[in-house]
C-alpha cells in the first residue's frame, strides 16, 4: 500500500508540475517575481521536450507502480499515460505542445506589460488591520445637527 501512494502523490505533483508549467506565467501579473520561480520549470519542461530528459517523478513513480504490483508506465512515460490518447488524440500531440507555449508567451508577455505599466504608478498604501480596527473611519458625509429632546423630531 505505500509504493500505491507513493506513486499516487508522484502523479499528483506531475499534474500540479504540469498545471504550474501552462499557468504558472499568469501568477506573474500578480506577483512579478513569481516568473523567477517559473522559469526553472520552463527551461526542465523544455529540455525534457527537446533533449528527452527523463523527469524523476515518472521514475518514482513507475518503479513505485512497479514494487506495488501494478502495470509501470512503461515506455510512454506521463504525458504517454495519463494525456497523449486518453485527453487528447496522440496525433494532436505537437498541436498540444503549440497551445502551452503559446499559453506560456501570452501570460509572460502580459506579466511584462503589466509589470512596466506599474512601474510609474505610486505604490497603494495599506492601512494594516491593526489601524483599521483601532482607528474608527471618519464619514465625509454631511450630518444633520443633533436634534435635542423634546424639540421636534420624529415621535
Amino acid at each position: 500500500m505505500g509504493y500505491r501512494v507513493l506513486a499516487d502523490a508522484a502523479m499528483l505533483a506531475h499534474f500540479a508540475f504540469l498545471a504550474h508549467l501552462t499557468l504558472g506565467g499568469f501568477l506573474g501579473w500578480w506577483r512579478p517575481w513569481l516568473l523567477l520561480a517559473h522559469a526553472p520549470v520552463l527551461l526542465w519542461g523544455l529540455l525534457s521536450v527537446t533533449v528527452g530528459l527523463e523527469c524523476p517523478l515518472t521514475v518514482v513513480e513507475d518503479r513505485a507502480r512497479l514494487r506495488a504490483g501494478e502495470r509501470g508506465l512503461g515506455g510512454d512515460g506521463f504525458i504517454g499515460t495519463y494525456l497523449t490518447g486518453v485527453i487528447y488524440p496522440e496525433r494532436y500531440l505537437g498541436l498540444v505542445r503549440a497551445l502551452v507555449v503559446v499559453v506560456v508567451v501570452v501570460s509572460w508577455v502580459g506579466a511584462i506589460v503589466r509589470t512596466r505599466r506599474c512601474r510609474g504608478r505610486p505604490p497603494v498604501r495599506r492601512r494594516s488591520a491593526a489601524a483599521r480596527t483601532s482607528a474608527p473611519r471618519r464619514s465625509t458625509a454631511r450630518r444633520s445637527p443633533p436634534v435635542a429632546p423634546g424639540r421636534g423630531g420624529a415621535g
